[in-house]
């Protein structure tokens, strides 16, 4: 263990912060179900209920692997290519009119940054596995 790496408490707890709002996201959805398919519908996106309960077991699943840290690459992987397709879907600002705009503006290069931090625990966790293979638990 070198200096920079951190104890495996405050590791667990920053994915786990990094993960807080997919755990939100999917526990709520799952929840409200007929809602979140209403959501999805409101999107316009093809078989709404499929959708929605595929964003559930995408948001809860790989929040779960992140923060255990089996498959966690995968798991972040996962939620920086959802996060990068639904910030693209949601938070278009460049359509809204000026006085709307700023809000989602501001969404939307928060999310770039999320996406950026799971693609950093993705390529952390891959180089720590360098020389146990991809597929091994951590």
């Amino acid at each position: 263990m070198s200096a920079w790496t951190p104890p495996l408490l405050i590791q667990r707890v920053a994915l786990l912060l990094l993960c807080a709002a997919y755990l939100q996201g999917g526990i709520d959805k799952a929840w409200d179900f007929s809602g979140a398919v209403a959501e999805t519908t409101h999107f316009g996106l093809p078989m709404p209920t499929l959708v929605t309960a595929l964003t559930i077991v995408i948001e809860l699943g790989a929040s779960v692997v992140i923060v255990a840290g089996f498959y966690r690459w995968m798991g972040a992987v996962a939620l920086a290519v959802f996060t990068l397709a639904a910030t693209f879907l949601a938070n278009r600002y460049w359509e809204l009119p000026l006085a709307l705009r700023f809000p989602v503006e501001n969404a939307f290069f928060e999310h770039l940054g999320l996406v950026g931090g799971f693609l950093l625990v993705a390529w952390h966790d891959l180089r720590g596995r360098r020389f146990k293979g991809p597929f091994a638990p951590s």
